[in-house]
C-alpha cells in the first residue's frame, strides 16, 4: 500500500475503560493490521454505553480520522452489550457478508460462535467492524477478513473504482 488505509481500534469494555482489566484485544489487533501494512491511528476503550460509542463512531468517521474502525469487544448477550446497536445506529450502509464470514471461521472452532451478535458497516467512507472481547477471537475474526479489507477499502475510500477482474 503506497499510503496505508488509517485504523481506529476502540476496545469496548467497562472494566477496562475503569482500568480493572488489561486490555489484551486492543493490541492483538493492532498487531495485525500493522503486520498487514495498516497505520493504526488510534486505540482506545471505552465504556459499554450506547450513547458514549456512538458518539465516538460518529466523531471518528465523520471526522475523516480513520478508514476503519475495529471494534472488540460487547458483541454477546450480556445485558451490557451494546456495541453492535451502536454501530448500526451509525451506519449509512449494512456490510453482512464480512460479519457472516467471521462467525462461519468461528463455528469450525466453538459452536459459541453462532452467539456473536458482530455487524459490519459503513458509515460515509469508513467501514465499521465489530470483532470479538477474547484476544483469541478478535485475532480469528480479523484474520478472516482480513484478505477482503484491502480491495473493500479502496473501493469505499475512492482509490480504486474497479470491482471486477478479468
Amino acid at each position: 500500500m503506497a499510503d496505508p488505509f488509517r485504523v481506529a481500534v476502540i476496545t469496548v469494555s467497562d472494566k477496562g475503560s475503569l482500568g480493572l482489566r488489561v486490555d489484551e484485544s486492543g493490541p492483538t489487533v493492532c498487531g495485525l493490521v500493522e503486520k498487514a501494512g495498516y497505520a493504526v491511528v488510534g486505540q482506545e476503550i471505552w465504556p459499554d454505553e450506547l450513547s458514549v460509542l456512538k458518539n465516538r463512531l460518529t466523531e471518528l468517521c465523520d471526522g475523516g480520522q480513520a478508514d476503519l474502525i475495529l471494534t472488540t469487544g460487547g458483541t454477546g448477550l450480556s445485558p451490557r452489550d451494546v456495541t453492535p446497536e451502536a454501530t448500526l445506529a451509525v451506519a449509512n450502509k449494512i456490510v453482512p457478508g464480512l460479519a457472516e464470514v467471521m462467525r462461519a471461521e468461528s463455528l469450525k472452532k466453538t459452536a459459541r460462535a453462532m452467539l456473536s451478535r458482530a455487524v459490519a458497516v459503513v458509515r460515509g467512507q469508513t467501514l465499521i467492524i465489530n470483532l470479538p472481547g477474547s484476544p483469541k477471537g478478535a485475532r480469528e475474526n480479523l484474520e478472516a477478513v482480513l484478505p477482503a479489507l484491502e480491495h473493500g477499502l479502496e473501493i469505499l475510500t475512492g482509490r480504486s473504482g474497479d470491482c471486477g477482474r478479468s
